[in-house]
């Protein structure tokens, strides 16, 4: 393990797999302690946990809470107990990860869907770096980092929700970064992308969208999850400093053409 980020912590929402995961094993690779926030059932959780030994046997401490992302009670109480087990340290990444929300095509597609799916992936993120400064845990030169992707700004069959999800998820990174920047934070959005996760997979069709985005891609090939991690770790390292406000795809170029 390189101690780079020892005495840092990451707040990780949404860790339990996929690019959220692969973001906090990077990270506690080079000495980032980990908070995790996920929300799993009863029989996902020994295979999850076996996960979480895995990174602290790297060691860094790592704390991890089964609970919804958007229970106000819980994120205070789950805040206040992050603080007790920092002391004296501080917050250097806060990660958005949560890929929970609704793939259902228009009609069928109802507003309360969109809602729901509004408030998992995206205004959660600003629940969550609001009440991390509102109870000081941010580091002099933290990061807030999403992932977003091209639906954002591109329409996709089964993918409406997602995509409204997507847009305002940039545009509360692009607040963030303006308005949180006299407090030393820096905000930006990781525009990944086709990767076989858990979550692309739910997605009908997605055989087809890895194929075509191989197809697509100069190096003919997909991205995986660690081509992301390696792009958050780059993110929160001291040269990273000056970006902010940014959509940064991690593709291999696939967006290109």
């Amino acid at each position: 393990m390189v101690n780079e980020f020892k005495g840092y912590w990451a707040l990780i929402l949404g860790g339990s797999s996929g690019l959220g995961l692969a973001a906090m094993k990077k990270l506690a690779g080079h000495g980032m302690n980990i908070c995790v926030i996920h929300r799993n059932t009863r029989v996902e959780l020994p295979a999850i946990q076996q996960q979480f030994e895995e990174i602290r046997s790297s060691g860094v401490e790592l704390i991890s809470f089964n609970v919804d992302v958007l229970n106000a009670e819980q994120r205070t109480e789950i805040l206040q107990q992050l603080k007790d087990t920092m002391q004296e340290k501080k917050i250097r990444c806060l990660l958005h990860s949560i890929a929970r929300g609704t793939l259902k095509s228009i009609p069928d597609l109802k507003g309360e869907d969109i809602d729901l799916t509004l408030r998992y992936m995206a205004t959660s993120l600003y629940d969550w770096a609001a009440a991390v400064l509102e109870h000081q845990l941010y580091a002099p030169d933290a990061r807030i980092l999403a992932f977003t992707s091209d639906g954002s700004s591109k329409a996709m069959k089964h993918y409406a929700a997602v995509s409204v999800a997507k847009a305002s998820l940039e545009a509360i990174i692009r607040s963030i970064a303006l308005e949180m920047a006299p407090y030393g934070v820096r905000a930006n959005c990781i525009m990944a992308g086709v990767t076989d996760t858990a979550s692309l997979q739910r997605i009908p069709g997605s055989e087809e969208i890895i194929s075509y985005s191989q197809s697509r891609n100069p190096f003919g090939r997909i991205t995986t999850p660690e081509d992301v991690a390696n792009v958050v770790y780059l993110l929160c390292k001291d040269e990273a400093a000056w970006i902010n406000g940014a959509i940064i795809p991690v593709d291999g170029g696939t967006h290109i053409h």
